[in-house]
């Protein structure tokens, strides 16, 4: 019944069907089945015409048609009609689809009025109100709690508003038998949780009739939908764990030991030296390592994976970093050399603008093994990369690779290389157990003492000139300035032009031979690029104005102010990640959001978000409520993420429990070999057949 072609419905046929699929995707009954109301509305209460007022969210009449007139011309056209009830008349109005709309009224007959009341010259009106002509079998339908389904103008020409999606929802809902809607949860689990059964659910999330049974509807398909998301990761990681050998890594050997004892240029924060012990218990399991590496911005992730390096060449393996650009990754490169220039380890670096004759060089000395160390950008996954024995992958800032890609590195021995995934995106909780359920997690939630909290503060544009005192009083005391313009592809003509007007209005302020401007963007070539970053980091030039391409990687310590300019067009995750450039060193250090004056509610919640922690997880928290889960992530990865109706930002406890009951299940029988477990199994076959393998996500 539920795989049936939409059209075969009652009251929708072949127009509305195709209407359905273009819109919202709706094919079968089952695809509308599981298109779910955004709110309710109680409908038990009828007001009267003389109780309309303009601050009532909605207004629900019982009353008779008088007269309707389409009046108006061209743009201002729109069909009026007359509404009567005991205590007086109000106006209805439709400004679209006027013209089917008059066809289905009838003057004289009895209807129900649904909508927003709305004061104009005085009168009340109702702007394209809901209308249903009273019948008995209408008032004996009538709910006490209606829903409301998102629609479109298209769909509302072809009479599918929210009560045209309601009586659809209706039709199907008659058709169905219990048999119809199979059971996927089995009853033990319906019984631990209090569930109710999924055929209820389906029927009261359409058609409750008390808040109890919504909520019981809501929760019941939201812990169904966020429990198989947590049977299929951790079910994955379990086998990986039992199936997948990785190279056993066994020995702490000198390379680890000297460089902790001897040239460690600091010591490690606690969460430093749990988060190595966790890689090295990992490396040294004889299963194949895919560990998350999470940690704010500075908290010292580079100085982990550099030792989750070193423990790789103890054991005889190559290791490699792939980072997202070629400034990172040079930035890694010299680094890396500097930590250990008094080892003897060979470190290389390859990114696509190497010249031709060093890769050759490279690409024979990685087969020789004369490399132990590999860094550089996308140009490690090419084919004609190959190590003589490659042992550990590092992956810094995650994010911005494919999982094609990943897992191109994943090939580059015939034993899988142990992987080690970082951000310094904290990613909240809920994400990262839907995104990253199959992986384990490491946090490093300390910052290296002698660390002082960046102090943010926001600025409206009418605050220029205090802006530009306070940048000559840091270039006075010898500090660095960045000053970063937004970069969006759909108005990059517009942003390059703000970014070379800030840059002339810079230099007219800050002229030679007291100051020097570098500039930094994605119109200059990549020794441009080179060149300005140089005279940066040698103290040449006291201000850098760039764009975001300085948002990870540049690691400048005597850099203590970080101007962000239009910050209302950031993200937080970007905000975030921009102030994380500064505050390297031992002195204070700032972070300035200019904005506009004119500041939407979410732009305001950001800056106040921004100047009131630095808390990376507390900014992501903030960002996933704002945002929502998939502009978090950046590209929604298809088939990990499909919510219908959970919210990750609103239901981390429904998915704390769908975890917790997907994680007992699997400890008692991974492979559902159990009578009662069958269910799952079928389940799991059910939604994994038209979805891409995310197995080698790592």
């Amino acid at each position: 019944m539920l795989d049936r072609p939409i059209e075969y419905l009652k009251g929708i046929g072949p127009q509305r069907a195709e209407v359905l699929k273009k819109e919202l995707n709706i094919f079968l009954y089952k695809d509308l089945l599981t298109y779910f109301p955004f709110r309710y509305v109680d409908r038990t209460k009828f007001h009267t015409i003389s109780e309309a007022a303009d601050e009532m969210p909605f207004i629900q009449l019982r009353g008779f048609l008088l007269k309707m007139d389409l009046v108006g011309q061209k743009s201002t056209k729109r069909l009026v009609v007359l509404f009567k009830d005991n205590t007086g008349i109000i106006e209805l109005v439709w400004f679209k689809s006027y013209n089917w709309v008059s066809k289905q009224l009838k003057l004289g007959s009895e209807y129900i009025v649904f909508g927003k009341p709305s004061l104009f010259n005085g009168k009340f009106n109702i702007p394209h109100p809901e209308i249903s002509v009273i019948t008995e079998d209408l008032l004996k339908q009538q709910s006490a709690f209606q829903s409301v389904y998102n629609s479109t103008e298209k769909l509302k020409l072809f009479g599918l508003d929210s009560e045209g999606i309601r009586k659809a929802q209706r039709n199907l809902l008659i058709q169905l038998q219990i048999t119809d809607i199979q059971e996927n949860l089995s009853n033990e689990l319906i019984n631990d949780y209090h569930l109710m059964s999924r055929f209820e659910a389906f029927k009261f999330i359409h058609f409750p009739n008390s808040n109890k049974q919504i909520k019981e509807a809501t929760l019941r398909l939201k812990f169904e939908e966020l429990f198989y998301i947590q049977l299929r990761l951790l079910k994955i990681n379990k086998i990986r764990a039992n199936t997948v050998k990785g190279f056993v890594f066994s020995k702490v050997g000198i390379l680890f030991n000297d460089f902790f004892k001897l040239h460690l240029p600091f010591e490690l924060t606690n969460a430093q030296k749990r988060v190595i012990k966790e890689i090295r218990l990992d490396m040294g399991s004889g299963r194949q390592m895919n560990r998350l590496l999470q940690g704010d911005v500075g908290s010292g992730k580079t100085l982990v994976a550099l030792m989750s390096m070193l423990l790789a060449l103890d054991n005889d393996f190559q290791t490699c970093l792939m980072a997202p650009t070629e400034i990172l990754a040079q930035q890694h490169f010299e680094t890396f050399k500097h930590f250990l220039k008094s080892i003897n380890i060979k470190v290389a670096l390859l990114t696509g603008s190497s010249k031709i004759k060093n890769r050759r060089i490279i690409h024979q000395q990685l087969l020789d093994g004369e490399i132990n160390i590999l860094i550089g950008t996308h140009a490690l996954i090419e084919d004609v990369v190959q190590f003589k024995n490659l042992g550990l992958v590092v992956i810094d800032e995650q994010h911005r690779f494919g999982v094609a890609q990943r897992a191109k590195l994943r090939a580059k021995n015939s034993c899988p290389p142990h992987m080690l995934i970082m951000t310094a995106t904290p990613i909240p909780r809920t994400l990262a157990m839907t995104f990253y359920g199959d992986l384990d997690t490491s946090i490093i939630d300390e910052l290296p003492p002698g660390r002082k909290p960046i102090k943010t503060i926001h600025y409206l544009e009418t605050h220029r000139l205090r802006v530009i005192g306070f940048i000559k009083e840091q270039i006075a005391l010898g500090k660095q300035i960045y000053v970063v313009y937004p970069l969006i592809k759909e108005s990059e003509k517009l942003d390059y032009q703000n970014l070379q007007q800030g840059y002339d209005d810079l230099v007219q302020e800050f002229k030679p031979p007291n100051y020097q401007i570098s500039i930094l963007h994605g119109k200059l070539t990549h020794d441009q690029k080179e060149f300005e970053m140089r005279r940066f980091i040698e103290h040449q030039t006291q201000i850098m104005v760039a764009t975001t391409v300085i948002e990870v990687g540049v690691n400048i310590a005597n850099a203590s102010v970080m101007i962000i300019e239009s910050a209302e067009r950031f993200g937080l995750s970007q905000l975030h990640q921009l102030r994380g450039r500064v505050g390297r060193g031992a002195d204070q250090s700032y972070c300035v959001l200019m904005t506009g004056y004119k500041l939407g509610q979410d732009s305001r919640l950001r800056m106040e978000t921004m100047v009131r922690t630095n808390d990376g997880f507390e900014i992501s928290e903030v960002d996933l409520k704002l945002r929502g889960p998939g502009d978090i992530e950046g590209t929604q990865q298809s088939g990990v993420l499909d919510l219908k109706l959970a919210n990750l930002a609103q239901d981390g406890q429904i998915l704390q429990l769908a975890r917790q009951a997907a994680q007992s299940i699997l400890d008692e029988d991974v492979n559902f070999e159990l009578e009662k477990n069958k269910v799952f199994e079928n389940e799991l076959v059910l939604l994994q057949k038209n979805k891409p393998n995310w197995s080698k996500i790592g």
